[in-house]
């Protein structure tokens, strides 16, 4: 997470319902608004609001909301997907509950199990577009609305790949080709991606029971770049502290299995996910570009 998320909606926005602005702002929660709707049959008629990050406004920051990539309003649980391994699985769709909420006028107040209590000014913007505003924090999200069936979790998923990264611990090398030439990575077994200025650390230990244990021999800054044309191939950067770069195609196998094509010497790595660090979302935070 770059320091953190960023990419997507321009795609996503190909399931809006409506173009029209309805800038419809509840000044209770049972009031019929132009779509004839309540409040409550607003934010729970969609099985998922994806938060334009991209869009967010004012100063402050409402944590639940900068570190997840969904939230859904369900029979008063909150949920939210705040991870990409097991997204458009975990919970069905939904993510995993981390809350609950209720109405107050024109508003959502949502208790949060980590950040605690919020409160949320609710204003329509179209059928299926709101800005949810917090006063205390002075900073309006916009959260767009879905039904699980026409949700893109693939995109959303490929286009924040390096977050993904993130998510575990360490990456282990389960496997490489005998089909390439000998080159120095040959020799590093283990990799960890940190959120903190992209900053990526390598190691050539071997068979470590203990992932604490590891000793971490290199370090340096990674990107993941989008390729023309493909979105679920990325081209990764492992850009070394002293000038060396080593450049691959990074695709994903599974929830926790990643493969590296190493562009100069042809040979092709695995490596397995250790450690899944489950967010609520405490340890990684989008910020706006």
């Amino acid at each position: 997470m770059k320091a953190k998320y960023l990419y997507l909606v321009s795609l996503l926005s190909v399931f809006l319902f409506s173009s029209c602005t309805v800038e419809n702002y509840y000044d209770d929660p049972n009031y019929l608004g132009p779509n004839g709707i309540s409040l409550p049959q607003l934010m729970e008629g969609y099985d998922l609001w994806y938060i334009d990050y991209n869009a967010t406004t004012g100063s402050g920051d409402v944590p639940f909301l900068s570190r997840a990539f969904t939230v859904s309003f369900t029979n008063g649980t909150l949920y939210a997907n705040n991870n990409l391994a097991g997204f458009g699985v975990t919970g069905n769709g939904l993510g995993i509950p981390v809350g609950y909420y209720n109405y107050a006028s024109n508003s959502i107040v949502v208790n949060h199990n980590v950040y605690g209590t919020y409160q949320l000014a609710v204003t329509q913007v179209s059928a299926n577009e709101i800005r949810v505003y917090n006063a205390y924090e002075n900073v309006s999200y916009t959260f767009l609305g879905y039904q699980r069936n026409q949700f893109d979790y693939d995109f959303v998923f490929f286009d924040n790949l390096t977050y993904f990264l993130q998510e575990y611990t360490v990456w282990e090398k389960v496997f490489t080709s005998n089909a390439g030439v000998p080159n120095l990575f040959d020799q590093e077994n283990y990799l960890r991606f940190l959120p903190n200025n992209q900053m990526f650390q390598s190691s050539v230990d071997v068979n470590i029971g203990n992932i604490n244990n590891i000793f971490w021999d290199f370090q340096g800054n990674y990107t993941v770049q989008h390729l023309n044309g493909n979105n679920t191939v990325k081209r990764l950067n492992l850009q070394y502290a002293n000038g060396e770069v080593e450049q691959f195609s990074l695709s994903v196998l599974n929830d926790s299995r990643i493969r590296l094509f190493h562009l100069a010497s042809g040979t092709t790595y695995d490596f397995q996910g250790l450690g899944f660090i489950q967010y609520l979302r405490t340890q990684a935070k989008r910020i706006k570009e």
